[in-house]
């Protein structure tokens, strides 16, 4: 049987980590949660469910997670986000995999995502087919600031498994504008240290196209209203990172 590490990082997670622990207790051969100085309840409930706590100050995305790998002790990783969890179906398939020998090592999911209480089905959104289980000793994340990727130091042989991992994205609008508004200064401030420029007529086409392919090629308006709170606050961060991005240049 192949024993499975879920690992966690966590910061302020109160409203989401019970919901996460439950789903993945029943596949967990150990559970690793990194916090990075909550000042909630985050901790009490970890240890409601016996999981390894580590408070560790914050890296960044990509050294958080390399640090949390670090302390498991099985070679198989399931990662996932506090505000994710297992659906029956992906349960079921994860189970799977350590009952027998390992079939790849490397497993991707599909991620649906619920906004405001509706799930996603559209608006670029979804499948948006993540790996989370793969090998310790052969992986290893990688990336600057937001954009962590895993980097592999071999062929990955990569199976989809049957099963959604449920996001709990944004539980208000006003929670994504904040959202977008922290994420796109690190994505601003990434695009600038790369020496990207841009004009009014760059912003205009890339916010405008952003919306038009959410909304209408990838279908955003059959998830009514919310799909075009989605697409429309989609290219508004489109126009936040770029026009971020422009001050950075004149600044310079």
């Amino acid at each position: 049987m192949n024993k499975l590490s879920v690992v966690i990082i966590t910061f302020n997670e109160e409203k989401n980590i019970r919901r996460c622990l439950e789903s993945v207790k029943e596949v967990a051969d150990e559970i690793i949660v990194v916090d990075s100085l909550s000042t909630d309840s985050t901790a009490s409930i970890c240890m409601e469910y016996g999981v390894k706590f580590v408070k560790q100050e914050w890296l960044g995305y990509s050294e958080q997670k390399n640090f949390a790998n670090n302390l498991t002790s099985n070679n198989l990783i399931f990662s996932i986000d506090a505000d994710e969890a297992l659906s029956d179906e992906l349960k079921q398939s994860i189970l799977a995999i350590k009952e027998k020998p390992l079939a790849a090592n490397v497993y991707s999911m599909n991620r649906l995502t619920n906004y405001c209480g509706q799930w996603i089905h559209h608006c670029g959104w979804y499948p948006d087919r993540k790996i989370r289980i793969f090998e310790k000793s052969k992986t290893r994340w990688s990336g600057e600031m937001i954009h962590e990727t895993l980097s592999f130091t071999h062929q990955a042989q990569v199976v989809c498994l049957k099963g959604d991992l449920l996001h709990y994205s944004y539980y208000s609008i006003q929670e994504h504008v904040l959202q977008a508004n922290k994420f796109t200064n690190l994505t601003a401030q990434e695009a600038f240290e790369k020496g990207e420029k841009i004009g009014i007529c760059g912003i205009y086409f890339k916010t405008t196209w952003k919306f038009i392919r959410d909304y209408c090629f990838k279908l955003g308006f059959l998830d009514g209203y919310y799909g075009f709170v989605i697409c429309k606050m989609s290219a508004f961060a489109t126009f936040l990172k770029y026009t971020k991005l422009g001050q950075l240049n004149k600044k310079q």
